[in-house]
């Protein structure tokens, strides 16, 4: 199998090029991301249509990656919560070599098979979950096992990667698979690749959580009122959707806890 995101880079003589040469051709490539993930929205279309559904009733989805691919599933993970104000256990990220391996490379984590099944067994997973796992080369064994080992379980499975006819596909029920050519650095995948992967995960997650019904008109209305500039943008939501005054909007904000119960509160008293 011929590795896209190991291919030779078109650029030549990197160390010899002045910054702006640098900053122009890195951007170059970069303008190649967007439209390859446009490309297979088809694909990323047909996976949120197999796990709403399951989400619905009350499934989970999981991400499981190595390296930079692993760091970019926790990030869109993470992010829910404050995002959509939803439980924390609605999205999980996992990575091989656990949390440490967020900051820090763990040596031969990727290379081990069998340890993905055995974190996620760590959360009680069952068929009404979904994994996706997320490999910039498709090779990681880490995530090759744990896909391996979900859908002999009978869950559904879906696999993200920048290397189309990569030995993760076989693991999947669906593959999705922008091809963004070599990196600009030979062999980055924390470039190109990881910038598709940032930009799917982003679609699926925004998607999921919309169709779940954790956004109103275009507004975060579950948001975590975790900083003072959430709880101003919170109430100004609040404002334009009641007409109250903003030390009003403001202070049925904190004593709610969202702007959707802010809001209700506000109607029901109406009423």
């Amino acid at each position: 199998m011929k590795k896209i995101t190991e291919s030779d880079s078109i650029h030549r003589n990197l160390e010899k090029m002045s910054t702006d040469e640098l900053v122009t051709r890195i951007n170059s490539e970069d303008k190649k991301v967007a439209e390859a993930v446009e490309n297979i929205l088809p694909h990323i279309r047909e996976f949120i249509d197999q796990l709403y559904p399951k989400m619905k009733e009350g499934g989970r989805l999981f991400y499981i990656g190595a390296g930079t691919s692993g760091r970019l599933g926790i990030l869109d993970a993470s992010e829910c919560p404050p995002t959509f104000g939803v439980p924390h256990d609605w999205v999980v990220g996992i990575i091989a070599g656990g949390d440490g391996a967020i900051r820090k490379a763990v040596e031969f984590a990727e290379d081990d098979e069998e340890q993905a099944w055995i974190d996620l067994s760590a959360y009680n997973i069952d068929t009404l979950d979904t994994v996706l796992g997320i490999a910039a080369s498709g090779t990681t064994p880490y995530v090759l096992g744990g896909l391996r080992d979900c859908q002999k379980n009978g869950i559904l499975t879906g696999a993200l990667t920048c290397n189309p006819e990569a030995p993760i596909c076989k693991y999947a029920d669906y593959t999705m698979a922008p091809i963004v050519g070599p990196e600009f650095v030979t062999g980055s995948t924390r470039m190109k690749s990881g910038t598709a992967q940032k930009l799917v995960l982003n679609t699926i997650s925004t998607t999921v959580m919309i169709k779940l019904g954790r956004v109103m008109d275009n507004k975060m209305v579950d948001m975590q009122l975790s900083n003072n500039k959430l709880v101003d943008r919170g109430t100004r939501m609040v404002m334009n959707q009641t007409g109250l005054s903003y030390e009003l909007a403001k202070a049925k904000l904190l004593q709610c806890g969202s702007v959707r119960s802010a809001v209700e509160s506000i109607n029901k008293e109406n009423t």
